[in-house]
């Protein structure tokens, strides 16, 4: 009798979704991640859910539809981590004609069915809040809505609903050994103890180290794909307006600057090759280089590598296409035959349609297992249960319940947690209730409940992953933060 039904090593953006669906249609499942949750290529996303609009321009209508269409839902499941934006392109002389940018967005638009989003517009920029931090060439703008969403949180809070679902998860927990045979047999050390499981079936979602998973654990072949970094870099906020700009580069990319937690700008991003160690993964000088004259083209104020506050960097599997690209649908293989368990691998895609992949890889076990229909499209996230369009009341009702937090406070919690801030906040009357304090804004209070709830150990899981607080916070908070959950392991 096998202890699961599914075990799944890797807990990025596939595992926990996979853990997700796979739990929510009844399947007994537990996940292994050797570190923290997202750690890897989940954590080092564009932070966008949208429609690839390269893909449109080479034709990709269909695909382009179907990502629209999980955009819109996941704004429905998940609008405390998902947020809608206005997106900006400014008409460059040397890039895309204007006719081809205006009816492309208006393609764009039109493939989006059933959306609240507003339309593409033309926008006059010499008077407009948009061109104020743009050189003054540029006169003319195309503004369209598109998404942006915290990607490590959300690999987080799938990870919750999963558990919430009846999902095991283990961090700390590292797989070094899996046996096929009628079920599959797997030794892994948990947090530095040796215990053995029996899954009737597997899945491999472990990113960049895939390859190296299925040779060395799993003993079976290795897919045949190459692995691909992707790099953003953090600056200083150049720009006021609440939007993102999309710039067209000499190459043809697109590069975008997207606000980021308050005081920064992300900009990115630089996809290629990637040969190393997964988990040592470094943005090279001719990246950032790269990334800051691509701003440059278009922003009045310059950035400089010296300018860069943070590279944020992930490397992943990929089919590749046109020599170095890679395909963001990402991909998956499913391999069983007679007397063996099945094995499922996932590798690569984007944010966008991560649902919908692990939607369809669960849906892989059905010959093997009675299970609930499909459900993920229209079940809230945890904390997600309001529409996106009420976002600033829930920020109101958070302020008017804690009186204490300040505006900034409020819209950065309900971001994190939704409507389940009352978990980490609890009954707390003022600011001392929620314990010392680490930095400007992270408490006591909230560091307790990422690591009794959200599976946070160490500094840089809070810092970096589940508030990204480590932006702001001097030193000195970082050192209390590590002292104190120190004694709190």
């Amino acid at each position: 009798m096998a202890d699961y039904d599914l075990a799944i090593i890797g807990g990025g953006l596939n595992g926990v979704s996979v853990a997700r669906d796979a739990a929510g249609r009844g399947l007994r499942v537990i996940l292994f991640e050797q570190g923290d949750l997202g750690a890897g290529a989940s954590s080092a996303t564009p932070r966008l859910v949208h429609g690839d609009l390269a893909v449109l321009e080479r034709r990709g209508f269909q695909r382009v539809h179907r990502q629209l269409a999980e955009r819109e839902k996941w704004l429905k499941i998940a609008p405390h981590l998902v947020r809608p934006m206005r997106f900006a392109i400014p008409a460059h002389a040397a890039e895309r004609p204007l006719a081809l940018l205006r009816s492309g967005l208006w393609l764009y638009d039109h493939l989006a069915s059933r959306t609240r989003l507003p339309a593409a517009e033309t926008v006059d920029v010499t008077h407009h809040p948009l061109g104020d931090a743009l050189k003054r060439p540029f006169g003319t703008a195309f503004e369209y809505s598109d998404c942006v969403v915290d990607d490590s949180r959300l690999v987080v809070t799938l990870a919750l609903d999963a558990a919430a679902r009846g999902a095991t998860i283990c961090t700390g927990a590292r797989c070094v050994r899996a046996d096929r045979g009628e079920f599959w047999r797997l030794v892994v050390i948990d947090r530095g103890h040796r215990k053995v499981i029996m899954s009737r079936a597997l899945a491999n979602t472990t990113g960049a180290w895939a390859a190296a998973v299925a040779e060395i654990v799993l003993r079976e072949p290795a897919p045949k794909l190459a692995a691909v970094q992707v790099s953003q870099i953090v600056v200083r906020r150049l720009f006021q307006p609440d939007n993102v700009y999309v710039f067209q580069n000499g190459d043809g990319r697109l590069i975008f600057a997207s606000p980021y937690e308050r005081d920064c700008t992300l900009i990115g991003t630089v996809t290629h090759g990637f040969k190393g160690d997964p988990a040592i993964v470094a943005m090279s000088a001719a990246d950032i280089a790269y990334l800051c004259g691509a701003a440059n083209r278009y922003f009045r104020e310059q950035l400089y590598p010296t300018d860069v506050l943070r590279a944020v960097s992930g490397a992943n599997l990929a089919p590749l296409r046109d020599g170095d690209r890679p395909v963001r649908d990402g991909g998956m293989m499913f391999h069983h035959r007679r007397g063996k368990a099945p094995l499922l691998t996932m590798f690569g895609g984007d944010v966008t349609t991560s649902r919908l992949r692990a939607e369809r890889a669960v849906s892989e076990l059905t010959p093997f297992y009675p299970m609930t229909p499909r459900w993920t499209a229209t079940a809230p996230l945890p904390g997600g249960d309001f529409d996106w369009e009420q976002f600033d009341d829930e920020v109101e009702r958070a302020r008017e319940r804690w009186r204490f937090l300040t505006e900034p406070e409020a819209q950065r919690l309900v971001r994190a947690y939704g409507t389940r801030l009352s978990v980490v906040l609890g009954e707390a009357k003022s600011r001392a209730d929620l314990g010392a304090s680490f930095g400007p804004e992270l408490t006591e209070t909230e560091v307790r409940y990422l690591m009794a709830r959200e599976w946070a150990r160490f500094p840089e899981d809070i810092l970096w992953r589940r508030t990204k607080l480590g932006l702001s916070m001097p030193a000195e908070g970082q050192k209390a933060l590590a002292a104190f959950m120190a004694t709190c392991g």
